[in-house]
């Protein structure tokens, strides 16, 4: 039996699609339904690795997880990874399908659609609710023609539609009537409900703009979701987290900076640090903003040697180099970040650019990089096998992550044995984790290395030392309250999402729309 959908489009980017998407999954569920998020095509740099190895958008993976679902290809069919101004990997049921220019996949999107049907017709008949996602705005003119992901997919799923307007950005109305009124007759009538988002202050004061719009646009108004803080892992480079530059003010235990690089990819990994007590974490983009944080982090990046070339040109890498030589700064890459610590870069088939370019590394890790073709993509458990000076922990301590990247990294061939080492085994027989003898610097591919709940908590703890505390008193008592889980965390910020969202929406009418009779 074919599953009822819903569609959620917005009048522009970052304006709530991918959290009342989210909210519905989990009010679905709650109401008995085996409920799937779906996107056709998503543009983003935050990914997800599937259990059977296959790449999908992060968003997707968080509202199958709001939704109780086994994430899943079929949910982002298409994945767009920018690796530059003008071009993207494009990534077709999860796996690599080339890099390609933004004017060649916009003539050749078309080609997709019968994957994304396919994909799509899957859901329909594994589950009972599909919440489809939109990107950017339907109204955008110049991509109007052979659109696959906003009326496009409406069109192909026959799914009734909710336009989500951002009200703290201000225009909200303006945004509405102007999105609607550039939309062809039939797309318009594709949309069935208003969703204002980020409200603050009295609805009262907004009751008579909700009764204009609906009487210019004869499209009821379904919901006014208040503005509150709920903790959802971000989509894209448009998050609120990446604007964080701030220094410790005194309040703060410990000063964690992550460098923005200009591809930065997956910054999910560090949410968790944002939740432990005591632990500011900033995003920096400028040397002058790095200051002297306890821990540098260098994280993923979808282009590792063009931000490479940045981090020079900056003057970061520079800043990054004198920090870790005074001791007083440790510093983690993670994936690109890893590859960037090594001595060299090698791309001998032109995986990043020109075949057989050579970059020069920072040199803070005894390793090298080769590009390859292949991407590794896989969830990955391994093993600690020697009690590493960063991250702390038992001998066998069990850790969990997942890969995402393209080439491999060794220890060069001009290093010698004590200059650094691999402190995880992975259980296909790799090693990952390698370090830098004193402890100071740890380069790894594992995405999720800090959900690792006593590894990080070790790592913190060390930082902590290194101030002169010891978490006596208050300190230990409110980082132990964060032993409870990630996954448990995550529980209780969907269940806070679901009653904003069932609290703020008209359900009745919504579910009316999905069955057809909202007319």
């Amino acid at each position: 039996m074919s599953a009822k959908r819903i569609m959620i489009q917005g009048t522009m980017s970052n304006c709530g699609k991918s959290f009342l998407t989210a909210a519905l999954c989990r009010i679905f569920w709650q109401d008995g339904y085996r409920t799937a998020p779906f996107k056709s095509q998503n543009m983003a740099l935050n990914s997800f690795i599937t259990r059977d190895g296959l790449e999908i958008g992060r968003a997707q993976a968080m509202q199958a997880e709001a939704a109780k679902a086994e994430p899943s290809v079929d949910m982002n069919p298409i994945l767009l990874k920018p690796v530059s101004h003008m071009g993207s990997q494009v990534i077709v049921r999860g796996q690599v399908a080339g890099n390609w220019k933004a004017m060649d996949y916009y003539r050749r999107k078309t080609e997709f659609i019968p994957v994304i049907r396919q994909a799509f017709d899957r859901l329909s008949e594994k589950y009972e609710v599909v919440v489809l996602e939109g990107a950017g705005s339907p109204a955008e003119i110049n991509l109007q023609e052979n659109d696959i992901v906003n009326m496009g997919m409406a069109r192909i799923a026959d799914a009734p539609v909710l336009l989500v307007g951002d009200i703290d950005r201000g225009g909200v109305f303006a945004s509405f009537y102007g999105t609607v009124m550039l939309l062809e007759p039939e797309e318009r009538a594709r949309i069935k409900g208003l969703v204002i988002n980020k409200f603050r202050g009295d609805k009262g004061l907004l009751e008579p703009g909700l009764r204009m719009i609906e009487k210019r646009l004869n499209i009821p108004v379904v919901g006014v979701i208040p503005m509150e803080e709920i903790d959802l892992e971000d989509e894209d480079s448009l998050s609120e987290r990446l604007i964080r530059t701030e220094g410790a003010d005194g309040k703060e235990l410990l000063d964690i900076a992550v460098v923005r690089l200009p591809h930065i990819s997956n910054f999910t990994d560090f949410n968790v640090l944002e939740r432990w007590p005591g632990v500011r974490l900033r995003y920096v983009a400028r040397a002058s903003l790095l200051q002297k944080p306890d821990l540098i982090i260098l994280p993923g990046t979808k282009n590792t040697m063009a931000d490479l070339a940045w981090l020079r040109e900056s003057g970061m890498e520079e800043e990054i180099l004198c920090l870790a030589k005074e001791e007083k700064t440790r510093v983690i890459g993670i994936c690109g970040g890893y590859q960037m610590l090594g001595q060299w870069l090698q791309d001998p088939d032109g995986v990043e650019g020109d075949a057989g370019q050579c970059m020069k590394g920072m040199g803070l890790l005894p390793g090298e990089t080769i590009f390859s073709g292949k991407k590794t993509r896989t969830q990955i458990r391994g093993a600690l096998v020697r009690p590493s000076g960063m991250l702390g922990g038992d001998l066998g301590q069990g850790i969990t992550g997942y890969e995402i990247h393209m080439g491999d990294t060794r220890m060069a061939d001009n290093c010698k044995g004590d200059d650094g080492a691999f402190v995880i085994a992975l259980t296909d027989g790799r090693a990952d984790g390698m370090e830098r003898m004193d402890g100071r610097v740890l380069g790894s591919y594992l995405h999720g290395l800090f959900d690792n709940h006593s590894l990080t908590e070790a790592l913190l703890q060390k930082l902590a030392r290194e101030r002169g505390t010891d978490f006596a008193g208050e300190w230990m008592g409110r980082w132990k309250k964060e032993e409870r889980s990630v996954k448990a965390y995550k529980e209780e910020q969907y269940e806070k999402l679901a009653r904003l969202v069932r609290g703020a929406l008209d359900m009745e009418k919504v579910y009316k729309i999905m069955e057809g009779q909202d007319g």
